[in-house]
């Protein structure tokens, strides 16, 4: 039995024989083993996990209704879709090669001989064959082109992630935008109600002689500015909506007014959040996926400078009746082993086996760019949701003291202690102050989903810990 099984490995090796080019191995990227900007964000709310579905973390129904449609029935990732099915035929495909292929054979035909011939005749003939051929994936040409399948396939689906994680930020950030812009729009509504309140009165005092024609003016002139921005706050909305609308493959989606300054800003991640989490980024994952598929087509490159080996066989029968075709005197069978060494190509498989390592350095560098790049848009996320964070209070401050200053100012006016131009100044101060206040607030809720996207959407204290040194 041992001597079998010896004999039955020995040939299981020489069938399969080796398998030439490099085998994957990861590429170093130099990262920190922390994310700093986690770090010095540490004085907030850190959350040791986020679901999947990070954009429940806003508690807007809303929202959580739009990202259901973004994610069920957009056109991108329908397309993304489409090419994992057409990574997986390939994949299948390959996987065909190491079963050997049977074909069938048949036909029929009748030959009349020359009447000069001594026994002038018409000939009728059938006859049927089943062939296979089998190359023996002795140097591992066959298992490379499947490896690089795997990973193709491998790399789709990261692809589908990837499509969907962008859709999903796109989507959130559509959303605050218009929230945001509902925000600035219901400002600039409050500021020329308040504006033309002013322009009445100046107009009133202007008749009685109390105020100038400059004044009225001058009135009149910052209320039509304040109309021709909301103008364009009004454009800017519908603008976004259409975005939403192709984002949510909902063509007629109406949304009603909202505020973003409602809305909670979302915990941050806890402050010793290690950069190896990078490594379940889908875009990182999926360069990688793809730098092992274009790894093994090195092998597959080099595995075609080497001999072919392969198996044929035939089996079937002939007779010049249909009724004997199967007899045992009609029996046709071959067998035979086949061998193509490439002697000459003028260098075209060096050149394509150089073509592919190139490839493969190339997919190293889109590899590390990816990992760095990441591990920047953390950085650069982390850093935008503390800085914003901080300047909400500023914000908040500065609109007490302007209004404050509008309060102080009317009643100079009207007591007749100063001109009217300084009213319109801290009116206008106000009103920009509300502006840059609901801009803030937009700019931080943006930046948050920034973040989620930048960390590849939820996370969860396992993971953390598991990504930890």
């Amino acid at each position: 039995m041992k001597a079998r099984l010896t004999a039955f490995a020995c040939a299981t090796a020489l069938l399969t024989g080796c398998m030439v080019g490099p085998n994957y191995q990861r590429p170093e990227v130099a990262l920190p083993g922390r994310f700093p900007e986690a770090a010095d964000a540490a004085a907030g709310t850190a959350a040791s996990a986020i679901a999947p579905e990070w954009w429940r973390v806003y508690g807007d129904t809303l929202l959580d209704d739009l990202e259901r449609a973004t994610l069920a029935d957009n056109a991108d990732l329908a397309q993304a879709v489409a090419r994992i099915d057409e990574a997986r035929a390939v994949l299948r495909a390959a996987n065909a090669a190491f079963i050997p292929e049977l074909d069938l054979g048949a036909n029929a035909g009748r030959q009349a001989l020359s009447n000069a011939s001594p026994t002038p005749r018409v000939i009728t003939g059938y006859a049927f064959s089943l062939s296979t051929n089998y190359e023996i994936d002795f140097w591992g040409r066959l298992r490379r082109n499947t490896e690089a399948a795997q990973n193709t396939l491998l790399a789709s689906t990261y692809a589908r992630d990837v499509v969907s994680l962008s859709l999903a930020s796109a989507t959130a950030q559509a959303y605050f935008t218009l929230r945001g812009l509902d925000a600035l729009i219901a400002v600039t509504r409050e500021s020329l109600a308040t504006y033309d309140e002013t322009v009445s009165l100046t107009r009133r005092r202007a008749e009685g002689g109390v105020a100038s024609e400059l004044d009225l003016r001058q009135a009149e002139g910052q209320r039509q500015l304040a109309r021709v921005q909301l103008a364009d706050l009004l454009r800017q909305r519908s603008a976004t909506l259409h975005q939403l609308q192709v984002l949510t493959a909902r063509l007629d989606l109406t949304i009603a007014p909202g505020d973003v300054r409602t809305l909670p800003v979302p915990v941050e991640p806890p402050p010793d959040l290690p950069s190896t989490l990078l490594e379940r980024r889908p875009d990182v994952r999926q360069a990688e996926a793809a730098l092992a598929a274009q790894n093994a087509r090195i092998g597959v490159a080099r595995a075609a400078m080497f001999p072919t080996i392969s198996l044929t066989g035939d089996y079937g029968g002939e007779s010049t009746a249909l009724s004997s075709l199967l007899a045992a005197p009609g029996r046709i069978w071959s067998i035979g082993f086949g061998l193509a060494l490439p002697l000459f190509d003028a260098g075209r498989r060096e050149a394509q086996t150089q073509l592919e390592e190139a490839r493969t350095r190339e997919a190293v560098g889109a590899y590390q760019k990816a990992a760095q790049s990441a591990f920047r848009e953390v950085q650069d996320a982390l850093s935008n949701v503390r800085q914003y964070a901080a300047s909400e209070e500023d914000a908040r401050l500065r609109v007490e003291s302007a209004a404050e200053g509008v309060r102080l100012a009317q009643l100079r006016y009207q007591a007749g202690y100063t001109a009217f131009l300084d009213l319109l100044i801290q009116q206008r101060t106000l009103y920009e102050a509300q502006l840059a206040a609901v801009q803030i607030r937009q700019a931080l809720m943006l930046s948050t989903v920034d973040l989620m996207r930048a960390l590849g959407g939820g996370w969860d204290a396992g993971q953390v810990a598991a990504a930890r040194p």
